[in-house]
């Protein structure tokens, strides 16, 4: 394994897989916050040439947190099929992208060797691709999930209904939620984030969600985004969910710092599927973005892109219905403008696919980062064509719970029709019937969730 190459009449030498992963990366503030950043354009260069030439036994057998010490990383190589890994442990990684970029590997292909990568490896590759390539090699996955309905056939763009309020309120949930439904938002999931974190809080917003989906007979998903040892009480005491949520971390100490804990996770999972209300196999519902393993100082000086894969190595062990990267959240600490958001968006969306995840992404930014609505809109159009699984349904894209910008009602409906996308097929069906979709887009009652107080 050599980890040095000339450019230039200058010998680039790195000390580590681990460094080669990190010097390779694409600018992000974060890395550059950690010191471990290339500190030049060459050196990045340097990096991005020794990554290519290493292979994916390498990456396999340099994990950025040591196997004994660490249970995602025991986790995400135990889960390797060891089949696939053995018939392309030789291959090097430049010759890997060179194979996932051409025209005629197909997706199912490509998800057939993500089995034998570990996270490293995916993030090498993804290092390794200017942003059309990553483009290019996420769109051609399909990858499909279930729990009350499917995510992910083709032609689908979902859409997770945010209908966040600053106390909870009841009132204030459901206006927001069918203000959204009338828009076409809503078929990935209702999903809200609670403002306070309690197992009362969790029952009763819960109520609320499972009501308007029995009341309407929406065929969508719902969640409460409260800590999982919250919703597992919750579900003790009688309630009724669909989705089971966590943030997750690529690391056990980052993991820590959540109050997580893998066997926690493993019986949330086993909890949802015997008592919870959807019907499966996909009950579990993760949300990630890049740099939260540093913000816990739980990184152990790996860059942000591979901790963010490791998060994808410890989801698929779950099967879950959705991830979703909630890219632009941390803020410009972390990645600092709309050019950092776009890279760190797009390596997560293909990262996830090459790890067999159904991604969604909440395109976003926080009020203090350097960017705009333009910037966000542009990056949502760019995800579109990934192959992006979902993204949010935030009122007028501004969460007045958690203070930061998203996507809006409009804007989903908006990609639909520029994309030629449709809901799911089950919500698209009810849409229609309520007049809020007709022909493949926004219908004569679009906007308009009178209709349903009237039904």
């Amino acid at each position: 394994m050599v980890l040095k190459t000339r450019l230039y009449q200058n010998t680039y030498e790195f000390s580590s897989v681990k460094e080669v992963l990190a010097k390779a990366s694409e600018a992000k503030s974060g890395d550059i916050l950690a010191g471990i950043a290339a500190r030049t354009k060459l050196e990045r260069i340097a990096a991005k040439v020794v990554l290519s030439e290493l292979t994916v036994q390498d990456m396999y057998e340099n994990p950025s947190v040591p196997y004994e010490e660490d249970a995602v990383t025991r986790l995400i190589q135990d889960d390797i099929d060891k089949n696939v890994y053995e018939s392309i442990k030789g291959m090097c990684l430049g010759e890997l992208r060179e194979w996932l970029l051409s025209s005629s590997t197909t997706g199912e292909m490509m998800l057939q060797t993500g089995r034998g990568l570990t996270s490293e490896a995916i993030a090498g590759v993804s290092k390794l691709m200017g942003n059309l390539d990553l483009i290019y090699a996420g769109s051609k996955m399909k990858i499909t999930a279930t729990c009350n309905t499917t995510i992910g056939e083709d032609g689908v763009l979902a859409c997770r209904l945010q209908p966040n309020h600053p106390v909870d309120d009841r009132d204030g949930i459901i206006a927001s939620a069918l203000d959204g439904l009338s828009y076409g938002a809503g078929d990935a999931v209702l999903g809200v984030n609670p403002a306070i974190d309690t197992v009362d809080s969790t029952l009763a917003v819960w109520e609320v969600l499972e009501e308007l989906k029995n009341r309407y007979r929406i065929p969508t998903q719902t969640c409460v985004l409260s800590h999982v040892t919250t919703q597992m009480e919750a579900l003790k005491k009688g309630g009724r969910a669909d989705l089971c949520f966590q943030s997750i971390a690529g690391s056990e100490k980052a993991l820590a710092a959540f109050g997580v804990t893998l066997p926690m996770l493993k019986e949330a999972n086993e909890m949802f599927l015997k008592g919870g209300t959807a019907k499966g196999p996909n009950v579990m519902y993760f949300e990630t973005g890049q740099a939260s393993e540093l913000s816990s100082n739980a990184h152990f000086h790996t860059d942000q892109v591979t901790m963010e894969c490791r998060c994808y190595g410890l989801a698929r062990h779950y099967r879950p219905f959705l991830v979703n990267t909630v890219v632009g959240f941390m803020g410009p600490e972390y990645i600092y403008d709309a050019k950092q958001l776009t890279r760190a968006a797009l390596e997560d969306v293909f990262n996830g696919h090459l790890h067999g995840l159904p991604m969604g992404c909440d395109v976003c930014y926080t009020n203090h980062m350097p960017m705009d609505q333009n910037d966000n809109e542009a990056l949502a159009m760019l995800l579109v064509n990934a192959g992006c699984h979902f993204m949010m349904g935030v009122p007028q894209g501004d969460d007045i719970m958690l203070m930061y910008q998203s996507t809006g009602f409009h804007d989903l409906a908006a990609l639909r029709e520029i994309a030629k996308k449709r809901p799911i097929h089950e919500f698209e069906l009810w849409l229609e019937k309520w007049g809020f979709w007709e022909n493949g887009r926004l219908g004569k009652h679009a906007g308009d969730f009178t209709m349903l107080l009237k039904g």
